[in-house]
């Protein structure tokens, strides 16, 4: 059996921005119960037991965790190769120190476009400034450096303005992803599509930044998938190479897989190898033994795995389906449709966007953030 090479960590669901495209569950007040330090330092030894090299620690702000640096040290003791995936507030000089003195290895850090207002519109705060401030800080302390940028309608035509950004402030690394619809994304679906003719721009001035930039900086452009021929695989394919443990413990294939009608597993009830290994959620959609037609008898079985488990349940209510973005799904009407609306439909502003619901100060968490128990 593949073993997993990598782990999200999802240290907190709190976070200081309120993106509209936020993958989070919608339900905070489910993930209040984070777990403790002792907790996630069993979790790591027992994810570094199993084969994972790779850590990456996010959430929400995983600044916001006060035991940020103890958890770092510990993967570092574990011989793991740590990366933050952070908004950087939060992220002051003197919390740096003490992220390089635990050991972190990678920093990577979010921003929502290459200009103050938009960015900050999109973020649902003021935080720009700050997020390259913090990006040089990163590196002038010698960290490798990624970018990361969620993709939309409304900062599509920006894509030229990120790279330059990206190559000012010396990043190694960008990505460029166009949104996956799932959380806060799904219900900002209709505002966030871009249209045809902003990805062939987009397309176009990615490629050109490649070859002008070989050599110096990495970059990765994620098309959406609804603008896609074939799925993408999930995850390197379901259960295969990685996993994701959440602020409260529970274990997934995938970061959106807490929406799947499936058995739960926590690691506050299981080892991480039996979750792993024996676990109904784990097993559920492993190899192809599972798949309807036309994945059944598609060449690309083992190429794309039939898709995205989340996304073929979010769409037709069956996690079991085709994905619908593949052209040869039976439920494919479903994304053309979309696709449609966003090339034919009345076009969407920045102010149709709803934002992220906001978290509260608590003095009694581990973050300081007391999750809100709005559901949208």
């Amino acid at each position: 059996m593949n073993r997993p090479y990598g782990m999200l960590a999802e240290l907190t669901y709190g976070c200081p921005l309120h993106c509209p495209y936020c993958s989070n569950p919608l339900n905070l007040a489910d993930y209040r119960e984070e777990l403790t330090t002792a907790e996630w330092q069993r979790v790591l030894a027992e994810a570094r037991a199993l084969g994972v090299l790779q850590l990456h620690l996010s959430g929400g702000e995983p600044l916001g965790r006060r035991d940020l640096e103890e958890i770092v040290a510990s993967a570092r003791g574990l011989g793991l190769y740590t990366n933050l995936i952070t908004s950087s507030l939060g992220l002051s000089p003197q919390r740096a120190e003490g992220l390089r003195a635990a050991g972190l290895d990678h920093v990577q850090i979010s921003i929502q476009a290459d200009e103050p207002a938009l960015s900050d519109r999109i973020a649902g705060t003021t935080s720009y400034e700050h997020k390259v401030a913090a990006a040089r800080m990163v590196k002038e302390m010698d960290w490798p450096l990624t970018l990361n940028v969620v993709i939309h309608r409304h900062n599509i035509d920006r894509v030229g303005g990120l790279l330059d950004l990206a190559e000012e402030l010396g990043a190694d690394r960008i990505e460029l992803a166009n949104t996956q619809y799932y959380g806060w994304a799904w219900r900002n679906r209709e505002a966030l599509m871009p249209s045809r003719a902003q990805l062939g721009k987009a397309e176009a001035v990615v490629r050109a930044a490649r070859e002008r930039l070989e050599g110096k900086m990495e970059i990765i452009y994620v098309i959406p998938d609804y603008y896609s021929l074939y799925p993408k695989p999930c995850m390197d394919g379901w259960g295969q190479r990685q996993l994701t443990v959440t602020p409260n413990g529970g274990v997934l294939p995938c970061p959106a897989a807490h929406t799947l009608e499936l058995p739960r597993a926590s690691v506050r009830e299981s080892s991480l190898e039996w979750i792993w290994d024996e676990s109904p959620l784990f097993n559920r959609f492993r190899g192809t033994d599972w798949m309807p037609d036309p994945c059944r008898s598609c060449d690309r079985r083992e190429i794309d795995f039939g898709g995205c488990r989340c996304q073929a349940f979010q769409l037709t209510g069956d996690a079991a389906r085709t994905d619908p973005v593949c052209h040869l799904s039976p439920d494919h009407d479903l994304v053309a449709d979309a696709v449609r609306a966003a090339n034919e439909g009345p076009e969407p502003g920045v102010a149709d966007l709803i934002p992220r619901v906001r978290t509260r100060k608590s003095s009694d968490s581990p973050t300081g953030l007391e999750y809100s128990r709005r559901v949208p």
